[in-house]
């Protein structure tokens, strides 16, 4: 009976060895899984981070283009106004060299001849 209490008593020695040891295991692979999630929100935290730096990149860059691209159109605006200007100060100056002509005849109450006096009133279109 001895003999067979000592054997009992061995396997539950042994049971709670092995309970025990399960235990430490246990707290072992909670302890490698909490290092694991750390590892892991570290690691989506970087991602999230470099995602929102990347995103800011490319904002900056699309304002970067905008402006630039803005002001092209502005330049581009601001040369064909100055050409328009430029043609309409031209057809300004023709009509005024015409309403002179037409006012010169009607004073002298002869025609002036355009081909002959050219010279004359190109000197005349450039004082305008």
């Amino acid at each position: 009976v001895l003999d067979s209490l000592e054997q009992r008593k061995a396997k539950i020695a042994e049971g709670l060895a092995a309970a025990e040891e399960g235990l430490k295991a246990k707290e072992r692979a909670n302890e490698e899984v909490e290092v694991a999630m750390r590892d892991a929100r570290e690691q989506a935290k970087d991602i999230i981070s470099n995602a929102q730096k990347r995103a800011d990149q490319i904002v900056e860059e699309s304002k970067s283009a905008a402006r630039v691209e803005g002001d092209k159109l502005v330049e581009q605006a601001k040369g064909e106004i100055d050409q328009q200007l430029n043609e309409a100060r031209e057809s300004l100056r023709k009509d005024v060299v015409k309403l002179a002509l037409s006012g010169a005849e009607q004073v002298l109450m002869q025609e002036v001849d355009a081909a002959a006096h050219s010279s004359a009133l190109e000197k005349l279109a450039a004082q305008l």
